[in-house]
């Protein structure tokens, strides 16, 4: 049991510094007015596109793009634009108002919305680089990044990316279903296991009295015997870091790096979710590194990891698409700004617990969809009329939490606005 309550801090350790990096990222972009023309720019053709050319562009886009059928129903399209805009929506008011990686619901909600499973992966990469580029805080924390450090680490997550494009690709290609099933099953156990912890500890609190910080808190344990283990490891070369902060600063060998490196991008090119909810924990809970230089170096890995994987491994294979990236972007900004705003006049345990609402309903989403994939594949004995209800429910189920969650949010914003403007003031 020791083991699963450590593995939940820390999932919520890494979930809660992705959702840091998105706040800080979004304020960067919606601060700056030469960046919010730059995004206007960018939809200009979504916008008139979509009115005017969509008949003809959408049955010649899969092959201008890789030569892939992954988009059906994803065309290029108005419609399709504005929900993508409502997904990064739930997405951002769960990141801004619970502090916890709302990027967790949106290749679910994509899939939900009937987009094959690995262009929701990919076009979900590019908008976090697409995100990270913009926002532009990299600049600002530069003087956190230990270089070696990151050089080493991103050695690992360039291999790692592509192992998980090369996964994601070939499954594809042996059946588009089977892919579906892959991913489906991956965020089924991550988001399954990260609920049912997210709410033992809502009721776990709760049940103390407990307040506190709307976003839980840093959670994870500290420097401990693993670390200081890896640490005196001497297969060289050694790389050193913290030298600002400890004495002599610490070092540990380039064998983990590479190896923590290569999980984070493989996370990353399989679910699309840019691997920074795995470096802050694994940085700071197992390798041994400050929360300070992890930081820094989390915001500079995300930029290249995200990056490279969303181009080399998804855009130039037809896996990505332009519309839905822009939606979710456009999206997530406004909702991170309301989300933030709200956490000043709602009671963080509340909040805590909404976000425990929220993973579940994407694991019942995820796991309800399964039977039918599995049922297609003729891996489970199960008619096809069954695996539709079991994933009209999981879908039901998943935009019923989601969506009332978003009303709640909008609502509650809406309701003390002056109140937050005095606060402000």
């Amino acid at each position: 049991m020791r083991f699963f309550s450590q593995w939940g801090k820390f999932m919520l350790a890494g979930a809660g510094a992705m959702a840091e990096w998105e706040i800080a990222n979004a304020k960067s972009i919606v601060s700056s007015r030469k960046k919010l023309m730059l995004i206007g720019l960018m939809i200009i053709p979504i916008i008139i596109g979509g009115i005017a050319f969509a008949d003809d562009i959408s049955p010649v886009l899969p092959d201008l793009l890789g030569g892939k059928k992954a988009y059906s129903p994803a065309f290029y399209s108005l419609g399709i634009f504005l929900v993508s805009i409502a997904i990064g929506l739930g997405a951002g008011l769960i990141t801004g108002c619970i502090g916890a990686g709302g990027g967790f619901i949106i290749a679910p909600a994509l899939m939900s919305a009937g987009i094959k499973g690995i262009l929701a992966v990919g076009t979900d990469l590019f908008h976090i680089f697409a995100k990270a580029i913009m926002g532009s805080v990299i600049h600002r924390k530069l003087g956190n990044v230990s270089v070696p450090l990151a050089a080493v680490f991103l050695i690992g997550a360039v291999i790692g990316a592509t192992a998980g494009g090369i996964i994601n690709r070939v499954l594809y290609e042996i059946n588009p279903v089977l892919s579906d099933a892959f991913i489906t099953t991956i965020y089924s156990v991550m988001l399954g296991f990260l609920g049912i912890y997210a709410l033992t500890d809502f009721l776990r609190s709760r049940k103390a009295g407990g307040g506190g910080d709307a976003h839980g808190g840093q959670e994870g344990a500290e420097l401990g015997s693993m670390s200081k283990s890896l640490q005196d490891v001497k297969f060289p070369p050694m790389i050193k870091f913290d030298q600002d902060l400890i004495p002599g600063g610490r070092q540990i060998s380039w064998v983990f790096l590479v190896l923590s490196g290569g999980l984070v991008g493989l996370a990353a090119g399989i679910m699309g979710v840019g691997g920074g909810f795995l470096t802050f924990p694994i940085f700071v809970y197992v390798l041994g590194v400050s929360s300070m230089t992890t930081v820094g170096t989390d915001i500079f890995q995300i930029v290249f990891t995200a990056g490279f994987a969303s181009i080399t491994q998804y855009a130039i294979y037809g896996f990505i698409f332009y519309t839905l990236a822009m939606g979710m972007l456009i999206g997530s900004l406004l909702g991170i700004q309301i989300g933030a705003l709200v956490t000043k006049v709602v009671p963080g345990i509340t909040i805590r617990g909404f976000y425990a609402m929220a993973v579940l309903a994407g694991f019942m989403n995820r796991i309800f969809a399964l039977p039918g994939k599995l049922g297609e594949m003729d891996i489970i004995p199960i008619s096809p009329g069954v695996g539709a209800i079991l994933n009209d429910i999981g879908i039901w189920a998943f935009f019923i939490v989601i969506g009332g969650f978003s009303v709640w949010v909008i609502g509650t914003f809406l309701k003390n606005i002056s109140s937050l403007k005095r606060k402000e003031a």
